[in-house]
């Protein structure tokens, strides 16, 4: 008996190979986009093309800030954040719905022992008498689709895709929170240069108003002088007060990111740890267009929903063809436990069984259309997606170039401010000018330092951005490879 058996389970693995490799419904392939061969913005900076693969490793491309505050929030934030964990059980979810839509490739062997204990009517037809009798069963029961016109296949294919597509989001909200946290630590660490600013020049504002109020009391100054320096200083403090609450929301969006209380969470300012803030933004190769395919998991997601919207259509188009399913059991029957394994009480029986669909009401139609119609709009969510891609990288190219002449620009105008301002004190002294001369140099120094401490946030930001919109980071070999090719290039262009 055992040995039929086994002849039975490998007669049934065998089938699918016997049947031949149809498989009904379109294979997939790629739809084409019009891709430009290179940025629009590219030639405004001084932008080194790169090529980077998405199979290649990323790194930590944070570190390129040189910051260690913010390496430390990324690893907590890799560690702790539960968007990110969710993510986490979001891909072993498709993993396991892919484990089982492989599972129908084989056959399904199960074991049903059952006991019965049942009494015959003495007069039904046939009778047996007037007798109660048990019966014991132990049977192997055997089921297996012949797989003629790839359904099965098909929905592997399509499980798989929806895996791969779970694996690139994940990547995607990696992606995501290590760019948020990077944007908030620098709009954070911006608002403490801005607080320094304002800070500082309370500071001067008080000093101001002492100079005022004794002159007034000394007979020189006026009344309205001492009104407008201590109308300035209160619009200094209140001005501090309103960053200060800035900065607690920041932070208190880092401790979420990072997964923690915040309740809790703390990030020392740079004025109170002695710190100065001068950062610069790294060179970044926006590499070319194409890249944007093979690097961010967005796209790479797309493209899986795709795939598995493809598959899909198969399964549709599979439901109009008959399905062969062969079935066998195998095992002991007995009224009595003591002989049930005797080989007298061996049963057994196999054969196939075929369902071919004649009439449901359109509904096999209805499904294969909305099917394809599941496909065209998962063909407009990729290609609308890949041209939202190319945008962000546009618009951080853009963005970083103008930001870096407007940030050098504003330096120019700081330092004619600060220049002004010491004019403006010096000729209110002498008894030159009035006081609105000075508040008026004051608010612009003012104005033109916060503006630059601003400035430095969001070119840092845009960096991030950049990042993001390119789908993560380079290795140092990578960046170094790609900066001494474009090197050579541009060498050979000049010669």
């Amino acid at each position: 008996m055992r040995k039929r058996t086994l002849n039975l389970i490998g007669l049934f693995a065998a089938l699918p190979v016997l049947a031949g490799p149809l498989t009904v419904g379109p294979d997939y392939q790629r739809p084409t986009n019009n891709v430009a061969a290179h940025y629009k913005a590219e030639s405004l900076g001084a932008w080194k093309e790169g090529q980077p693969l998405d199979h290649l490793p990323k790194g930590a491309w944070w570190e390129i800030f040189g910051d260690e505050t913010l390496n430390d929030l990324q690893r907590r934030a890799t560690d702790a954040n539960q968007e990110l964990k969710a993510a986490v059980a979001r891909v072993e979810q498709s993993r396991a719905t892919a484990r089982v839509a492989r599972s129908e490739l084989l056959p399904a062997l199960d074991a049903n022992p059952a006991w019965r204990r049942e009494r015959y009517s003495p007069n039904q037809d046939p009778s047996f008498g007037d007798i109660t009798a048990n019966t014991f069963r132990a049977p192997l029961d055997l089921s297996y689709e012949i797989d003629l016109w790839g359904r099965v296949r098909r929905g592997v294919e399509g499980a798989r895709a929806d895996a791969q597509a779970s694996l690139a989001a994940f990547h995607n909200v990696l992606l995501t929170l290590h760019a948020d946290v990077s944007q908030n630590y620098f709009a954070l660490r911006a608002l403490d240069a801005e607080i320094a600013t304002v800070v500082s020049n309370v500071g001067l504002r008080k000093e101001q108003v002492q100079l005022v109020r004794s002159r007034f009391e000394g007979g020189i100054g006026n009344e309205l002088d001492v009104a407008r320096a201590e109308t300035e200083l209160a619009t200094a403090e209140a001005e501090a007060a309103s960053l200060a609450k800035r900065r607690a929301e920041l932070e208190n969006a880092l401790a979420v990111l990072v997964g923690e209380s915040p309740a809790k969470f703390q990030l020392t300012a740079l004025a109170e740890a002695n710190l100065k803030w001068n950062p610069q933004p790294p060179v970044i190769p926006a590499g070319l267009p194409a890249d944007l395919l093979e690097r961010r998991p967005d796209v790479a997601a797309a493209e899986r929903q795709l795939a598995a919207a493809n598959a899909r259509i198969g399964v549709a188009k599979a439901a109009f063809f008959p399905v062969l399913r062969l079935t066998g059991s195998g095992g002991y029957v007995s009224g009595d436990i003591d002989n049930l394994f005797n080989w007298d009480s061996r049963v057994w029986s196999i054969g196939p069984s075929l369902s071919l669909p004649i009439f449901a009401g359109g509904r096999n139609r209805a499904t294969y259309r909305r099917s394809q119609s599941a496909y065209e709009e998962t063909v407009a969510n990729y290609r609308q997606r890949i041209l939202v891609a190319f945008g962000e990288v546009e618009n951080s190219l853009s963005g970083i170039r103008h930001l870096s002449d407007q940030a050098a620009a504003q330096q120019r105008a700081v330092t004619s401010a600060r220049r002004a301002a010491e004019l403006a004190g010096e000729r209110y002294r002498g008894g030159i000018v009035s006081y609105l001369e000075v508040v008026d140099a004051n608010r612009a120094t003012l104005q033109t330092e916060r503006i630059l401490a601003q400035l430095a946030g969001q070119r840092l930001t845009a960096a991030v951005q950049l990042v993001k919109a390119l789908g993560g980071g380079w290795t140092e070999q990578q960046l170094y490879a790609r900066t001494t090719e474009n090197s050579k290039s541009k060498n050979r262009k000049r010669n």
